[in-house]
This record gives C-alpha cells, sequence and structure tokens, in this order.
C-alpha cells in the first residue's frame, strides 16, 4: 500500500494518531520537500517518528517516481506530505502513476493552509480561487494571477496568495552547463509579494485602466507559520504590507474581499492602524 500522510502545519506532533501508526509500519518513509516545509528538520520527524525519513526533493518525485513506488503492491510505502496531501497537484500525479502500476493507496489528511487560514476570522466559504505568486526576475514579471484577483474582488471574495518557494533550485547558468549545483533556499515573504502587487496597479494605472482589481489601500492579511507556537498575524492596507517585516517563512498572504460583520471584527484583533477597516465594503450580516 502507498500511503500519503499529511503532516499539518507546525511541528511532528501535529501527525494525526493513523498517520504515525503508518509511519511506524512502514517499509520506507519519504517526505516530500518542495511544496512547503516545516518549522522543524528531518531530524526531528526521525526522533519523533523512531524512523529513517527519505528527503524526496523535486527531482526525485516528477523524475523519479519509480523508486519512491518501487514493490508498492508487496510492502507499506509511506510518503509525507507537509499539510495535506492534496494541497499540491503533484501528489495526485503520483497517485495516477500508482493505478498505473496496480498500486492501492490510502489517504491521511490533516490541516493545510488552505482551511487553516480562517484563524485570521475570515470565512474560508467567502474565499474566491486561490492564486500564487511567484518571484520575479528583471525581464520575467508574470502576473496572470491578477486577473483573478479581480473576478474575487468584484464577487465580493477574499483571494488567498500562496508564496513562492525556492528549494534545490539550479541557476540558468548552472542548467545550461549541467552542473548539479544549487541555489540557497528562498521563501518569499509578504512584504515581497505586496511590493509586486504594487507594482502591477502601477503599470496597469499607466495604461488608462481604471477599473483596478485592488488598490494600496485595500486590506490584506499577512500570515507567519500558521499552525506553530509562534504563528503571526497582522491586518494592514497592501501599501503598509509592503514595508512589514514578518519574520521567518512560511508567509501567506490573503486580498481581502468585502468583510462580513464578524470578519470585521475579528481583523480588528489583528490591525496596526486603527481605523484602517472603517472604508471596506461590507456584507449584510445574516446572524
Amino acid at each position: 500500500m502507498l500511503y500519503f500522510v499529511g503532516l499539518g502545519l507546525g511541528d511532528p506532533k501535529d501527525i494525526t494518531v493513523k498517520g504515525l501508526e503508518i509511519v511506524q509500519k512502514a517499509k520506507r518513509v519519504y517526505l516530500e520537500s518542495y511544496t512547503s516545509i516545516l518549522a522543524v528538520g528531518k531530524e526531528k520527524l526521525e526522533e519523533f517518528y523512531g524512523r529513517e525519513v527519505i528527503i524526496a526533493d523535486r527531482e526525485m518525485v516528477e523524475q523519479d517516481s519509480d523508486s519512491i513506488l518501487q514493490n508498492g503492491a508487496e510492502e507499506d510505502i509511506a510518503f509525507l506530505v507537509v499539510g495535506d496531501p492534496f494541497g499540491a497537484t503533484t501528489h495526485a500525479d503520483m497517485i495516477l502513476r500508482a493505478n498505473q502500476k496496480g498500486i492501492p493507496y490510502k489517504v491521511v489528511h490533516n490541516a493545510s493552509i488552505l482551511n487553516a487560514i480562517g484563524c485570521c476570522g475570515l470565512q474560508l466559504y467567502r474565499f474566491g480561487e486561490t492564486v500564487s505568486i511567484v518571484f520575479w526576475t528583471e525581464d520575467w514579471k508574470p502576473d496572470s494571477f491578477y486577473d483573478k484577483i479581480k473576478i474575487n474582488r468584484n464577487n465580493g471574495h477574499h483571494t488567498l496568495c500562496l508564496l513562492d518557494i525556492k528549494v534545490k533550485e539550479q541557476s540558468i547558468e548552472n542548467l545550461i552547463k549541467g552542473k548539479k549545483m544549487y541555489e540557497p533556499p528562498r521563501f518569499m515573504t509578504v512584504s515581497c509579494a505586496a511590493q509586486q502587487l504594487l507594482e502591477i496597479i502601477e503599470k496597469k494605472k499607466a495604461k488608462g485602466d481604471e477599473n483596478l482589481a485592488y488598490t494600496e489601500d485595500t486590506i490584506c492579511v499577512g500570515l507567519r507559520k500558521i499552525g506553530s507556537d509562534d504563528q503571526k498575524i497582522i491586518a494592514a492596507p497592501l501599501r503598509r504590507m509592503a514595508t512589514i517585516d514578518l519574520g521567518p517563512p512560511l508567509h501567506s498572504l490573503i486580498i481581502c474581499g468585502d468583510l462580513h460583520p464578524i470578519e470585521k471584527e475579528m481583523l480588528e484583533l489583528f490591525v496596526e492602524e486603527k481605523g484602517c477597516l472603517d472604508a471596506c465594503s461590507p456584507v449584510e450580516s445574516t446572524v
């Protein structure tokens, strides 16, 4: 059996009882290490599980999945994923590959950023489509997610922005030369994401676009290390979010839509500027 085991968002103890039982009996245990990270390293996991944990990086998962699936029909294999196993499409691809090989699978779910963001007080059913924001370079500044944010905002919905993670990435130069040398890990901050979002609307303004998806005064929520003991949440206008140092990764960013009265009251717990929520578009209270 191939088991996909969600680890949650905090530390080794966030694994479910069912997940821990699977890990302790499995023949091999892999930790997917590139769609997200835990606040602790694999050594802490090994200490808590009492098992060796094999790091499965992007190259292994996407190009050498056969090594993970080997003997999967005869042995139990545990594939550990930070958050929930279905928080990334890569894992659906692994299920399809396992199915082609006649390997049965089971999934053990856990908390992910997609539901844990409710801790800031915004109601989960009032979120629109989630978007990803990647690191820009001097000559590559993709902004296709802007249209999705605009649709969400026009519908009054909030937008969760998942921020870029660069782990075991190669430079263009090393790729061309075929060198297996990797860049230091990088994790996008809320301030970096906010700066890029502001640059997008400045370009839209320069082209005469008056119907912007958001403005510099749009309320956003910055979240750090949700699920850990030192998680942090700040609600602020986008212009202010671009200057905030929220601390060590991982970060997430929410662009707010219309605010329900209870959502607004909850966000007041996390604001730096009193009164900054006053201009937010309200929705009718249904409670």
